[in-house]
């Protein structure tokens, strides 16, 4: 554990709570891709498989319930308490356009060749490109709730966090882990430019608005 990683895993908590008080508080999902949040759920069930097999520590174990929980209470809460208020006309992108090639990655490029570990490669590629159905979803409206925006700032901020965290045990402890490494780096250059429009207006105290070219 080192600074940037517990930085980096508070952002990845806060993105959460968030996006749990934005549709607590407005009672509605409105603006938010039930898609993005469905890749996010297997994205941690599987990555999680190991969690009554290996035992790593107390703070690692929480984290993983947390975070497999707290996905299936968010589509819980978009499926069922306020399926009113979304709108599947704004959610259109074609999830299997992501899972499908990150199935076929993850049989070719893993680190050892049995079905925990290239179940565990395919939640790293698909986490890698799990918010496009969001981002597209933003291009289809063209502008965002303030709060809507933190999320997004929050969730890419954990990403781009955990890449100094990776330098920081590149030199510390000599850590490779290339599958990481570069689904990590095209995952926080998708957010570059919702980041750009993010620093310019909401940071500004200006409406959000994000331009059809974002994706």
């Amino acid at each position: 554990m080192n600074i940037f990683r517990l930085v980096a895993d508070l952002m990845h908590l806060a993105s959460i709570f968030i996006l749990l008080l934005k549709i607590q508080k407005t009672r509605s999902c409105a603006g938010i891709s039930f898609k993005t949040q469905l890749l996010y759920a297997v994205v941690f069930i599987a990555r999680y498989l190991d969690l009554f097999t290996t035992w790593i520590s107390l703070y690692n174990f929480l984290m993983k319930i947390f975070f497999i929980s707290s996905s299936l209470y968010i589509l819980w809460l978009m499926y069922a308490k306020f399926r009113a208020t979304y709108d599947p006309n704004l959610d259109t992108f074609k999830v299997e356009y992501l899972v499908v090639p990150c199935c076929l990655i993850a049989l070719i490029f893993n680190w050892d060749v049995n079905i925990l570990n290239i179940i565990w490669a395919f939640s790293i590629y698909l986490e890698a490109v799990a918010i496009l159905p969001q981002l597209f979803m933003l291009t289809r409206t063209g502008e965002a709730e303030t709060i809507t925006t933190h999320y997004l700032f929050a969730l890419g901020a954990y990403r781009g966090l955990y890449i100094l965290n990776w330098v920081w045990r590149y030199t510390q402890e000599g850590y490779v882990d290339y599958t990481v490494w570069i689904a990590g780096i095209v995952q926080t250059a998708l957010y570059s430019d919702f980041f750009y429009h993010y620093y310019n207006k909401v940071l500004h105290g200006k409406k959000f608005t994000l331009p059809p070219s974002v994706v």
